[in-house]
């Protein structure tokens, strides 16, 4: 088991540059699979989830060539296989080899997937999607086989903007006959990079970004050449830590159109800050303001960075409010903020959080991805060393933390235990 240790109260100074996003790779490399020849990614961070499906990939029969950020899948020798529990249940995004495989051969089964336990997360919506599209899907006790004699366009409405279930249909519909329109549609980033990858292999999508998604089916895909957008969590994340123990630290390769929700929370906060084309130089301030914060789908204030700021509003003058609109198990992480001296008292998706408080060290545990990233925020501003428990889940979505973290000033180390 590993263990993350984190050293509090380090100044942080330098430059940390962000990775490819992790919500773009893991839908951008089964979609790798609709072409006929060969898929080139650059900019791949070097993340578990990344391993975890080009293990996948490599079951199906897919040439994989992954060195120095850039991937290339050669997929002319792709088969249909069924996709087993130890690969599907090791990350939620393997419901998009759904999509895939469905577009591809008309036919995909695959066990449940798996990744962080934050809420019950149905794929209802891809479902209802898939059918829509005239495929059958029967659920196998803890399996989904999805099939279709051929897939043809239709109009779909998405009851809830899911950006799994926008990018889902649209992997199943590029191939489709006729064409598919899909409506309220998630707008986030990830999709937009999911849409220009397809059409750089000869798709044809128009509107991604946009709530009205046209689709019009084509019969072959092929070779294609795409760069994975910089993670927007990611720098989210280091830049709510540079919110708290920054001086001059400078956060590049940001898109800053991605952060917009997050940039202006933090300068009501109080937040120094200087915005260039592709960075932030981000330095804490003497005193926050305390703030109130509501998880929306994108634009608004993503719900992955809604754990690690929950973390800097501990440090506000004042009363604060975090709610929680998208997944209804994020507070996992609270009880260890509270052991750690938190003022926060939650009600159902809503936490009240008054400061500001010092907190203390002590042994936590990442109950998911994000409620990590806030434990090592909390490690980093409290007093003496914490102790970070299943930081598995941490390392399916940061790139080389540790050594990032490091090499601005922070006291962290990885312990094999």
């Amino acid at each position: 088991m590993k263990q993350l240790i984190v050293e509090g109260q380090h100044e942080l100074t330098g430059e940390i540059k962000i990775s490819g996003a992790k919500n773009s790779v893991v839908a951008l490399i089964p979609a790798a699979i609709l072409s006929d020849e060969e898929v080139t990614l650059y900019n791949v961070p070097n993340i578990s989830d990344t391993k975890s499906l080009l293990d996948i990939i490599n079951l199906l029969g897919g040439q994989v060539v992954y060195q120095n950020e850039m991937l290339k899948i050669d997929t002319k020798n792709i088969k249909n296989k069924v996709i087993p529990e130890e690969l599907s249940k090791k990350l939620r995004a393997s419901y998009y080899f759904m999509g895939a495989l469905l577009g591809k051969f008309h036919y995909a089964e695959i066990y449940f997937p798996g990744g962080c336990n934050i809420g019950s997360r149905p794929i209802d919506f891809h479902i209802k999607g898939f059918k829509k599209l005239g495929a059958e899907v029967i659920i196998d006790k803890d399996k989904y086989i999805i099939k279709a004699d051929k897939l043809k366009g239709a109009h779909i409405f998405l009851d809830f903007a899911s950006v799994g279930a926008t990018i889902n249909i649209m992997l199943a519909a590029v191939k489709a006959e006729g064409t598919t329109y899909i409506s309220n549609a998630a707008k986030e980033p990830e999709i937009v990079n999911v849409a220009t990858l397809l059409n750089n292999m000869g798709a044809k999508i128009i509107g991604a970004g946009t709530s009205e998604i046209k689709i019009e089916g084509v019969s072959k895909l092929g070779t294609a050449v795409v760069d994975v957008i910089p993670d927007r969590i990611e720098a989210g994340t280091y830049l709510i830590i540079g919110a708290l123990v920054g001086k001059d630290l400078k956060i590049s390769g940001i898109i800053e159109e991605h952060v917009d929700a997050l940039l202006s929370k933090l300068k009501e906060m109080g937040v120094k800050m200087y915005v260039d084309s592709n960075s932030i130089i981000i330095s804490r301030p003497t005193k926050y303001k305390a703030i109130n914060v509501k998880t929306l789908v994108f634009p608004g204030f993503v719900t992955d960075l809604g754990q690690p700021m929950s973390v800097l509003l501990t440090q506000a003058e004042g009363t604060s409010i975090f709610e929680e609109t998208i997944y209804e198990n994020r507070m996992g992480h609270v009880p260890y903020l509270q052991q750690m001296g938190a003022n926060i008292k939650v009600n159902g998706q809503t936490a009240i959080i008054t400061g500001p408080t010092e907190l203390t060290a002590k042994e936590v545990t990442a109950t998911d991805l994000r409620a990590g990233a806030a434990m090592i925020i909390a490690g980093l501003i409290a007093k003496g060393t914490t102790t970070i428990n299943e930081i598995e889940h941490i390392l399916r979505g940061y790139e080389n933390i540790v050594e990032k973290l490091s090499a601005v000033g922070a006291q962290i180390t990885i312990n094999e235990q």
